[in-house]
């Protein structure tokens, strides 16, 4: 963990990672719009068949006496289920007798009807266009929209799991930059295209760069933040996304054209993909993977951006290689996925953390994170609002949903529900700002994407069964609150046995994470006497350190006296 002594030598936390932070506000807040598009871009209006009594100007000419809209629509489309005008069936002919005021509703007959052959006509009050009613995806083709939201995940999930392993080989910034591009590219190609399957091929490219954006940036982040001021960067970085889920409401209502609303969220992504030029690459990933002058060129920038120019001159390449001497020896070689696996340490994280990413208000809860995380540590805090989550889902669904049944202490069931849903969504949102600190600081430096990919794979996985699971809820109905009530419930349970790594560094090599669990959890608090404003489990890392790598570099050279303060800390 060697590496958080020279992070301190750059800087620490300054400049550069303010405008780190800075940088990717934008496609973070972005990524939710593309995400979650498709609630106002698939929206389905209210719609009815086509007849021409409403429709055409010369049919209505032949109309007999003066017969309102109203009038016209009764003779010509039957009543749905509520009463309202059926969306999917018309009268074969006028049945001019449902005017009789002696007669009744029911003097027809089902063979009357007709499907609408001559198509559908929508309520445009809310949305002028939305590739629902462009395509005409209703009634027998309704289950074409779900379809596409399917193949949506089925791109999140291989994006999370190609990303994952290429960006382990590639670098964080050269992905994050393709994806942007990508994204950009593939979703100004939506707006042309005037056919469903090949706006379904464009979505699902836009969602393989959608995991990568996220999964970069996070790492990023993470990778160049110092121990004691992760967990609020990353609150940070979560608090963006439930901004992003804002914002597009906000858009979404002034925009009401879906193609129109899908340039608004995609044409960023093009300034995007030239601002994040700058970004440095990962200089840890770079020194573990092998190229120490890179990574010192990286940390030699940092420094500059931070207003610490002297560390130009005192990190060395002999610097960095006596310091990170230990870690490029032990990862060298483990690159494999399979290793999350082969390792009994990151086996066991591995799949206590698929099963949180499986069953895993918003901002608000967000918001909080970085205070819960201080108090009650990354492991109470994930597993507890992983209990609450999913008794709240239990408990809405156990709420009478007959406005008939009344309580004295609550009149009202759908504000009963309601409360319950939000506050679910309040605790997903904790929960994903949690996991986003957690998982990172569960796999070390060598094999952290390729661990985070193969999670986020798992994640999606659940997105894509989702509907397949809704799809049982007329014959199953008890099927879906189970479900998603009981993973998180179980996960919460099987959550304790993860390690806490509150106050640690993150590891390096899978030594370093042996070492953790051999050793107290440093408490996540600065080194007062310490001129250079290194946290505490820095320097005690670096104190356990200096006898066993016997460092000639100097690095800590005539501060030895600050040492004599640790016991009394």
């Amino acid at each position: 963990m060697a590496f958080a002594e020279l992070l301190d030598r750059a800087g620490g936390v300054g400049l550069f990672q303010a405008l780190q932070v800075f940088t990717l506000f934008l496609p973070s807040v972005l990524v939710p719009s593309h995400m979650l598009i498709e609630n106002f871009s698939a929206a389905v209006p209210s719609h009815r068949c086509w007849v021409p009594l409403l429709d055409n100007s010369t049919a209505q000419a032949g109309v007999p006496g003066a017969l309102g809209p109203k009038d016209l629509l009764t003779v010509s489309i039957p009543p749905g289920p509520n009463n309202e005008p059926h969306p999917c069936r018309r009268f074969r002919q006028p049945q001019w007798q449902l005017l009789d005021p002696n007669g009744t509703a029911t003097n027809w007959s089902e063979a009357a009807t007709e499907p609408c052959v001559d198509g559908w006509v929508y309520d445009r009050s809310t949305f002028t266009s939305t590739f629902v009613s462009e395509w005409d995806l209703v009634c027998d083709h309704k289950g074409l929209k779900p379809i596409g939201q399917s193949l949506y995940m089925t791109g999140l999930l291989i994006g999370s799991f190609s990303w994952g392993l290429l960006s382990n080989r590639f670098g964080r910034k050269w992905i994050l930059n393709l994806c942007c591009l990508q994204v950009a590219l593939a979703n100004i190609g939506v707006i042309f295209v005037s056919h469903f399957f090949v706006y379904c091929g464009l979505r699902v490219l836009s969602a393989i760069a959608i995991s990568g954006i996220i999964m970069t940036s996070g790492m990023l982040l993470v990778e160049w933040t110092t121990t004691r001021r992760r967990a609020v960067t990353m609150t940070i970085l979560g608090c963006f996304y439930s901004l992003g889920q804002m914002a597009l409401g906000a858009l979404a209502f002034t925009l009401r054209d879906w193609r129109t609303l899908q340039v608004a969220v995609s044409t960023p992504f093009f300034a995007i993909f030239l601002i994040c030029w700058w970004l440095p690459e990962s200089a840890r990933w770079l020194i573990i993977m092998g190229k120490p002058e890179q990574g010192l060129q990286e940390l030699h920038k940092v420094a500059k951006i931070n207003g610490h120019k002297e560390a130009t001159k005192s990190l060395t390449i002999e610097v960095l290689m006596s310091s990170m001497e230990e870690e490029m020896t032990s990862e060298k070689g483990r690159r494999s996925v399979l290793e999350l696996f082969l390792v009994p340490t990151l086996r066991w994280r591995t799949c206590i953390m698929s099963l949180v990413l499986f069953g895993a208000v918003d901002l608000l809860a967000r918001s909080i994170t970085a205070f819960l995380l201080s108090f009650l540590g990354r492991r109470t805090t994930l597993a507890s609002f992983q209990a609450v989550a999913g008794l709240s889902i239990l408990a809405n669904k156990l709420v009478p949903q007959d406005p008939t049944v009344t309580l004295f202490l609550c009149p009202d069931w759908q504000t009963l529900r309601t409360v319950f849903a939000v506050l679910g969504k309040g605790c997903f949102g904790i929960i994903f700002s949690c996991v986003s600190i957690y998982k990172p600081e569960l796999y070390p430096t060598s094999l952290r994407m390729t661990a985070n990919g193969f999670l986020q794979s798992v994640g999606r996985l659940g997105s894509v069964i989702d509907p397949l699971i809704r799809m049982t809820q007329h014959s199953l109905p008890l099927l879906i609150p189970v479900v998603y009530s009981a993973l998180p419930i179980t996960s919460c349970l099987i959550l304790l046995f993860l390690p806490e790594t509150q106050g640690f560094p993150l590891p390096d090599t899978i030594q370093d994470l042996e070492n953790q669990n051999s050793r107290p959890r440093q408490m996540n608090r600065p080194f007062l006497s310490d001129p250079l404003g290194r946290d505490h489990a820095s320097l005690t890392s670096s104190l356990e350190g200096t006898e066993v790598r016997k460092r000639s570099s100097g690095l800590f050279h005539g501060q030895n006296h600050h040492y004599a303060l640790l016991p009394h800390l």
